[in-house]
């Protein structure tokens, strides 16, 4: 079992940042991937970034990249999520989930722990 919790979200001005921790408690952190998701009003929850357990292989939705940056740090049993040019569009409840596979998948059936949510709020 593990146990992720979010936080660092917020209401932000379109252009600025933000970043978002994922504190995890339980099992091994270091052996999960952890993905990040958003949700909003709506709409379905859709991937944002996951950084695989092992190499640290990163991937991002198409919509994000080169704009948010996702990182772990195994020792602080911690995620994070930098988001730098925030958009409107960025607005949406914020999960973290942690993937057993260690891949870091873009699907977000293949996560079986979530966290409880952080709201991102972008206004124009």
């Amino acid at each position: 079992q593990v146990q992720l919790i979010e936080s660092g979200g917020g209401l932000v001005q379109a252009g600025g940042s933000l970043r978002l921790s994922c504190a995890a408690s339980g099992r091994t952190f270091r052996n999960y991937a952890i993905g990040w998701f958003r949700q909003a009003p709506g709409k379905e929850r859709d991937f944002v970034a996951s950084i695989s357990w092992s190499h640290g292989h990163t991937y991002y939705a198409d919509s994000v990249k080169g704009r948010f940056t996702i990182s772990r740090d195994n020792a602080q049993n911690t995620a994070y999520l930098q988001m730098n040019s925030l958009k409107p569009d960025d607005t949406a409840v914020y999960y973290c989930a942690a993937d057993p596979f260690g891949l870091g998948s873009t699907s977000a059936f293949d996560y079986d722990y979530w966290g409880q949510g952080t709201q991102v709020t972008v206004s124009s």
